[in-house]
Protein backbone atom coordinates (compact mmCIF):
# COMPACT_ATOMS: atom_id res chain seq x y z
CA UNK A 1 0.00 0.00 0.00
CA UNK A 2 1.46 3.39 -1.02
CA UNK A 3 0.66 6.30 1.76
CA UNK A 4 0.38 10.04 0.96
CA UNK A 5 0.77 12.80 2.68
CA UNK A 6 -0.61 15.84 1.20
CA UNK A 7 -3.62 16.50 -0.66
CA UNK A 8 -2.11 17.36 -3.55
CA UNK A 9 -0.49 14.01 -4.10
CA UNK A 10 -4.07 12.77 -4.89
CA UNK A 11 -3.22 14.37 -8.60
CA UNK A 12 -0.75 11.43 -9.04
CA UNK A 13 -3.32 8.72 -9.01
CA UNK A 14 -5.35 7.50 -12.31
CA UNK A 15 -9.30 8.60 -11.63
CA UNK A 16 -12.09 9.03 -10.61
CA UNK A 17 -10.98 8.15 -7.55
CA UNK A 18 -13.05 7.05 -4.87
CA UNK A 19 -12.57 8.31 -1.76
CA UNK A 20 -13.21 7.02 1.93
CA UNK A 21 -13.13 9.87 4.78
CA UNK A 22 -13.15 9.40 7.83
CA UNK A 23 -10.64 8.84 11.34
CA UNK A 24 -11.02 5.34 11.13
CA UNK A 25 -9.44 4.14 14.64
CA UNK A 26 -8.78 0.60 14.96
CA UNK A 27 -10.81 -0.30 11.39
CA UNK A 28 -13.53 -2.34 12.87
CA UNK A 29 -16.02 -3.47 11.06
CA UNK A 30 -18.26 -0.05 10.93
CA UNK A 31 -15.33 1.49 9.06
CA UNK A 32 -14.83 -1.22 6.65
CA UNK A 33 -18.17 -1.04 5.59
CA UNK A 34 -17.10 2.60 4.53
CA UNK A 35 -14.15 1.82 2.92
CA UNK A 36 -15.97 -1.28 1.20
CA UNK A 37 -18.35 1.15 -0.51
CA UNK A 38 -15.57 3.49 -2.17
CA UNK A 39 -13.38 0.12 -3.04
CA UNK A 40 -16.95 -0.80 -5.02
CA UNK A 41 -17.26 2.06 -6.20
CA UNK A 42 -13.94 2.18 -7.94
CA UNK A 43 -14.24 -1.23 -9.18
CA UNK A 44 -17.45 -0.57 -10.95
CA UNK A 45 -16.37 2.75 -12.53
CA UNK A 46 -12.08 1.31 -13.18
CA UNK A 47 -11.15 4.13 -10.75
CA UNK A 48 -8.91 4.02 -7.52
CA UNK A 49 -9.93 3.55 -3.98
CA UNK A 50 -8.58 5.62 -1.18
CA UNK A 51 -8.86 5.73 2.36
CA UNK A 52 -8.48 9.20 3.46
CA UNK A 53 -7.75 9.89 6.99
CA UNK A 54 -5.69 12.38 9.85
CA UNK A 55 -2.56 12.20 12.06
CA UNK A 56 -2.27 12.69 14.25
CA UNK A 57 -5.94 12.07 15.64
CA UNK A 58 -7.73 15.37 15.75
CA UNK A 59 -9.15 15.03 19.19
CA UNK A 60 -5.19 14.90 20.57
CA UNK A 61 -5.42 18.75 18.85
CA UNK A 62 -8.87 19.62 19.21
CA UNK A 63 -9.14 18.13 22.92
CA UNK A 64 -6.05 17.03 24.15
CA UNK A 65 -6.84 16.79 27.66
CA UNK A 66 -9.97 13.85 26.88
CA UNK A 67 -8.67 12.72 23.56
CA UNK A 68 -9.38 8.57 23.24
CA UNK A 69 -6.68 6.37 23.28
CA UNK A 70 -5.57 5.06 20.66
CA UNK A 71 -6.96 1.75 19.31
CA UNK A 72 -4.64 1.72 16.00
CA UNK A 73 -1.17 4.21 15.33
CA UNK A 74 -0.38 5.29 12.38
CA UNK A 75 1.71 1.92 11.26
CA UNK A 76 -0.74 -0.31 12.63
CA UNK A 77 -3.49 1.63 10.99
CA UNK A 78 -1.63 1.15 7.37
CA UNK A 79 -0.73 -2.43 8.16
CA UNK A 80 -4.42 -3.53 8.64
CA UNK A 81 -5.54 -1.01 5.64
CA UNK A 82 -3.30 -2.93 3.41
CA UNK A 83 -4.39 -6.51 4.68
CA UNK A 84 -7.66 -5.86 3.74
CA UNK A 85 -6.41 -4.86 0.16
CA UNK A 86 -5.94 -0.89 -0.35
CA UNK A 87 -3.77 0.12 -2.32
CA UNK A 88 -3.73 4.09 -1.24
CA UNK A 89 -4.23 5.81 2.11
CA UNK A 90 -3.70 9.30 2.20
CA UNK A 91 -3.23 10.39 5.33
CA UNK A 92 -3.45 14.42 6.43
CA UNK A 93 -1.33 16.02 8.62
CA UNK A 94 -4.03 17.20 11.35
CA UNK A 95 -2.94 20.81 12.53
CA UNK A 96 -4.65 23.49 15.02
CA UNK A 97 -4.94 25.36 11.16
CA UNK A 98 -6.60 22.31 9.78
CA UNK A 99 -9.16 22.52 12.39
CA UNK A 100 -9.94 26.14 10.84
CA UNK A 101 -10.47 24.70 7.40
CA UNK A 102 -14.06 25.41 6.21
CA UNK A 103 -15.76 21.61 5.82
CA UNK A 104 -16.48 23.50 2.04
CA UNK A 105 -13.14 24.49 1.51
CA UNK A 106 -11.47 20.97 2.69
CA UNK A 107 -13.63 19.07 0.05
CA UNK A 108 -13.04 21.62 -2.95
CA UNK A 109 -9.01 20.81 -1.85
CA UNK A 110 -10.25 16.96 -2.72
CA UNK A 111 -11.72 18.00 -5.27
CA UNK A 112 -9.16 19.96 -7.43
CA UNK A 113 -6.50 17.16 -6.51
CA UNK A 114 -8.47 14.37 -7.81
CA UNK A 115 -8.13 13.38 -11.59
CA UNK A 116 -11.47 13.45 -11.21
CA UNK A 117 -13.67 13.07 -7.88
CA UNK A 118 -15.90 10.03 -8.43
CA UNK A 119 -17.31 9.82 -4.94
CA UNK A 120 -16.76 10.24 -0.84
CA UNK A 121 -18.23 7.80 1.22
CA UNK A 122 -18.39 8.72 5.06
CA UNK A 123 -20.19 7.23 8.18
CA UNK A 124 -23.78 8.85 8.07
CA UNK A 125 -22.80 10.67 11.13
CA UNK A 126 -19.30 11.83 10.27
CA UNK A 127 -18.96 15.58 10.92
CA UNK A 128 -15.54 17.44 9.37
CA UNK A 129 -14.26 21.21 9.04
CA UNK A 130 -14.08 24.03 11.43
CA UNK A 131 -16.68 23.12 14.60
CA UNK A 132 -17.33 20.03 12.77
CA UNK A 133 -19.80 22.03 10.06
CA UNK A 134 -19.35 19.52 7.82
CA UNK A 135 -22.33 16.52 7.63
CA UNK A 136 -23.74 14.02 5.06
CA UNK A 137 -26.25 16.76 3.82
CA UNK A 138 -23.47 19.66 2.81
CA UNK A 139 -21.48 16.66 1.41
CA UNK A 140 -24.40 16.12 -0.86
CA UNK A 141 -24.44 19.25 -1.82
CA UNK A 142 -21.65 19.65 -3.05
CA UNK A 143 -21.53 16.38 -4.46
CA UNK A 144 -24.43 17.68 -6.68
CA UNK A 145 -21.95 21.07 -7.29
CA UNK A 146 -19.02 19.22 -8.41
CA UNK A 147 -20.56 15.68 -9.64
CA UNK A 148 -19.49 13.70 -7.40
CA UNK A 149 -21.51 10.45 -5.79
CA UNK A 150 -22.03 10.50 -2.01
CA UNK A 151 -22.22 7.47 0.37
CA UNK A 152 -23.46 8.16 3.84
CA UNK A 153 -22.89 4.68 5.22
CA UNK A 154 -25.44 4.16 8.34
CA UNK A 155 -24.00 2.49 11.29
CA UNK A 156 -23.40 -1.12 11.66
CA UNK A 157 -25.39 -3.08 14.33
CA UNK A 158 -23.61 -6.54 15.37
CA UNK A 159 -25.97 -8.44 17.24
CA UNK A 160 -28.10 -5.59 17.77
CA UNK A 161 -25.55 -3.15 19.05
CA UNK A 162 -24.13 -0.46 17.08
CA UNK A 163 -19.96 -1.15 16.43
CA UNK A 164 -18.07 1.74 17.63
CA UNK A 165 -14.37 2.63 18.65
CA UNK A 166 -15.54 3.92 21.84
CA UNK A 167 -16.75 -0.04 23.16
CA UNK A 168 -14.06 -1.90 21.70
CA UNK A 169 -11.85 0.29 23.96
CA UNK A 170 -14.23 -0.37 27.04
CA UNK A 171 -13.68 -3.92 25.90
CA UNK A 172 -10.04 -3.91 25.56
CA UNK A 173 -9.48 -2.27 29.08
CA UNK A 174 -11.30 -4.49 30.92
CA UNK A 175 -9.65 -7.62 28.64
CA UNK A 176 -12.65 -9.02 26.98
CA UNK A 177 -11.05 -9.59 23.78
CA UNK A 178 -13.90 -11.75 22.23
CA UNK A 179 -15.96 -8.63 22.40
CA UNK A 180 -13.58 -6.66 20.69
CA UNK A 181 -13.05 -9.25 17.75
CA UNK A 182 -16.74 -9.03 17.17
CA UNK A 183 -16.88 -5.68 17.07
CA UNK A 184 -13.07 -5.29 14.83
CA UNK A 185 -14.02 -7.98 12.82
CA UNK A 186 -10.53 -9.58 13.88
CA UNK A 187 -8.49 -10.28 16.63
CA UNK A 188 -7.37 -7.54 18.87
CA UNK A 189 -3.78 -6.78 18.44
CA UNK A 190 -1.34 -4.48 19.41
CA UNK A 191 2.13 -3.10 16.98
CA UNK A 192 5.39 -1.89 17.63
CA UNK A 193 9.11 -1.81 17.21
CA UNK A 194 11.57 -4.39 19.22
CA UNK A 195 13.79 -1.88 21.10
CA UNK A 196 16.50 -2.38 23.48
CA UNK A 197 16.04 -3.03 26.92
CA UNK A 198 17.72 -4.57 30.22
CA UNK A 199 17.97 -7.78 29.05
CA UNK A 200 17.05 -9.41 32.26
CA UNK A 201 15.20 -11.44 30.36
CA UNK A 202 17.98 -13.57 28.82
CA UNK A 203 19.44 -13.49 32.09
CA UNK A 204 17.13 -15.40 33.55
CA UNK A 205 16.74 -17.76 30.67
CA UNK A 206 14.16 -16.48 29.54
CA UNK A 207 14.88 -13.72 26.43
CA UNK A 208 12.20 -11.00 25.61
CA UNK A 209 11.52 -8.71 22.97
CA UNK A 210 11.13 -5.11 24.10
CA UNK A 211 8.28 -3.94 22.42
CA UNK A 212 7.30 -0.25 21.94
CA UNK A 213 4.06 -0.44 21.54
CA UNK A 214 2.32 2.38 19.36
CA UNK A 215 -1.32 1.35 20.46
CA UNK A 216 -2.76 4.15 23.71
CA UNK A 217 -5.33 1.65 24.79
CA UNK A 218 -4.31 -1.50 25.93
CA UNK A 219 -5.83 -4.20 28.43
CA UNK A 220 -4.91 -4.61 32.20
CA UNK A 221 -1.78 -4.76 33.26
CA UNK A 222 -1.08 -8.77 33.71
CA UNK A 223 0.87 -11.86 31.81
CA UNK A 224 -1.02 -12.86 28.82
CA UNK A 225 -0.79 -16.02 26.66
CA UNK A 226 -0.04 -14.37 23.03
CA UNK A 227 0.47 -15.05 19.45
CA UNK A 228 3.74 -13.16 17.85
CA UNK A 229 3.70 -12.35 14.19
CA UNK A 230 7.12 -12.68 12.93
CA UNK A 231 7.50 -12.46 9.19
CA UNK A 232 3.79 -12.79 8.11
CA UNK A 233 3.91 -16.16 10.65
CA UNK A 234 1.94 -16.27 13.63
CA UNK A 235 4.04 -18.35 16.61
CA UNK A 236 2.63 -18.73 19.97
CA UNK A 237 4.28 -16.63 23.21
CA UNK A 238 3.55 -15.33 26.30
CA UNK A 239 4.19 -11.95 27.07
CA UNK A 240 4.20 -9.63 30.44
CA UNK A 241 2.47 -6.26 30.51
CA UNK A 242 3.40 -4.63 33.25
CA UNK A 243 5.59 -2.24 35.47
CA UNK A 244 7.76 -5.47 36.20
CA UNK A 245 7.86 -4.44 40.22
CA UNK A 246 9.72 -7.12 41.45
CA UNK A 247 13.09 -5.47 39.44
CA UNK A 248 11.95 -1.64 39.12
CA UNK A 249 10.18 0.97 40.94
CA UNK A 250 7.34 3.02 39.62
CA UNK A 251 7.98 2.16 35.44
CA UNK A 252 6.06 2.82 32.83
CA UNK A 253 4.20 -0.02 31.70
CA UNK A 254 5.88 -1.90 28.97
CA UNK A 255 5.08 -5.09 27.28
CA UNK A 256 7.77 -8.14 26.66
CA UNK A 257 7.10 -10.75 24.56
CA UNK A 258 8.79 -14.12 25.02
CA UNK A 259 8.51 -16.46 22.03
CA UNK A 260 8.40 -20.26 22.56
CA UNK A 261 10.61 -22.56 21.07
CA UNK A 262 12.06 -19.73 19.10
CA UNK A 263 15.31 -17.58 18.92
CA UNK A 264 16.78 -15.04 16.88
CA UNK A 265 17.28 -11.58 17.00
CA UNK A 266 14.25 -9.38 16.82
CA UNK A 267 15.88 -6.33 17.55
CA UNK A 268 14.61 -3.03 15.99
CA UNK A 269 11.82 -5.70 14.01
CA UNK A 270 8.45 -4.85 13.87
CA UNK A 271 5.61 -6.95 16.17
CA UNK A 272 2.15 -7.61 16.13
CA UNK A 273 0.99 -9.22 19.13
CA UNK A 274 -2.77 -10.35 20.00
CA UNK A 275 -3.82 -11.30 22.93
CA UNK A 276 -5.25 -14.83 23.57
CA UNK A 277 -6.04 -15.17 27.16
CA UNK A 278 -4.69 -13.13 30.76
CA UNK A 279 -2.96 -16.16 32.97
CA UNK A 280 -2.60 -14.45 36.01
CA UNK A 281 -2.23 -10.72 37.06
CA UNK A 282 1.28 -8.83 37.31
CA UNK A 283 2.60 -9.57 41.00
CA UNK A 284 5.54 -8.50 42.56
CA UNK A 285 8.24 -11.25 43.95
CA UNK A 286 10.98 -11.98 46.94
CA UNK A 287 13.59 -11.96 43.96
CA UNK A 288 14.90 -13.47 40.86
CA UNK A 289 14.02 -17.03 41.78
CA UNK A 290 10.92 -16.72 42.79
CA UNK A 291 10.54 -14.59 39.35
CA UNK A 292 12.11 -17.06 37.18
CA UNK A 293 10.26 -20.47 38.65
CA UNK A 294 6.96 -18.34 37.97
CA UNK A 295 8.17 -17.90 34.73
CA UNK A 296 8.20 -21.28 33.76
CA UNK A 297 5.35 -22.10 35.34
CA UNK A 298 3.37 -19.08 33.08
CA UNK A 299 5.67 -20.42 29.78
CA UNK A 300 3.69 -24.04 30.73
CA UNK A 301 0.50 -22.10 31.53
CA UNK A 302 0.40 -20.54 28.11
CA UNK A 303 1.67 -24.13 25.94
Amino acid sequence: MQVLRSIDALSTLPGPLALAAGVFDGVHLGHQEVIEAAQEHATQHHGTAVVVTFDPHPAHVLRPGSAPKLLCGPRHQQQVLSQIGLPYLLTCPFTAETARTPAREFIQQLVHASQPLGCISVGYTWNFGHKREGDIHLLMELGRQHDFAVYGVPPLKVDGTVVSSTLIREAVSKGDFATAARFLGREYSVFGTVVEGRQLGRQLGFPTANVAVENEQLPPLGVYAVQARIHDTWLPAVANLGRRPTVAENADPSLEVHLLDWSGDLYRHELEVRFTRLLRPEMKFNGLDELRAQIARDIEAAK
